[in-house]
């Protein structure tokens, strides 16, 4: 997969769980020598169980309508850790103490850490039009 691609479907993933209020939103790069099965965890976490959920269904609608269908889905039931595999990437949403327990960022303390605006895909700025220029006789 280009890496463009894989970028604008992170973003999507990002915009998603920013869209249902995650909290602590993280972006990991994971490096490919370190046994890293994957590119990038994107890692937020909710305030109950039904916000994981929400979240989880918002990453998973909005990569559907981009075409994206995950691998595997883990957790839902249980809304403690759901894991959202679509082999590039992976979306974890914790609660607040599963998130804690597990600490993803120490385990996987080699990898890159990215803000997520770094791959969020901005909207370009339209230019200003040219004033007409006329040539003078």
């Amino acid at each position: 997969m280009k890496k463009t691609d894989l970028k604008k479907q992170v973003s999507e993933a990002i915009s998603a769980c920013l869209e249902k209020k995650a909290e602590e939103l993280t972006l990991l790069e994971l490096e490919q020598g370190t046994g890293a099965f994957t590119d990038y965890f994107v890692i937020s976490s909710g305030t109950n169980p039904r916000q994981v959920q929400a979240i989880s269904d918002e990453v998973e609608l909005r990569l559907k309508r981009a075409g994206l269908y995950p691998n595997n889905i883990e957790g839902y039931k249980q809304a403690e850790w759901v894991l959202i595999d679509y082999v590039d990437f992976v979306v974890h949403v914790f609660s607040e103490s599963a998130r804690r327990y597990y600490d993803l960022e120490r385990l996987w303390k080699s990898a890159r850490k990215l803000e997520p605006k770094d791959l969020i895909a901005r909207p370009r700025k339209r230019a200003a039009p040219r004033a007409a220029v006329r040539k003078r006789a």
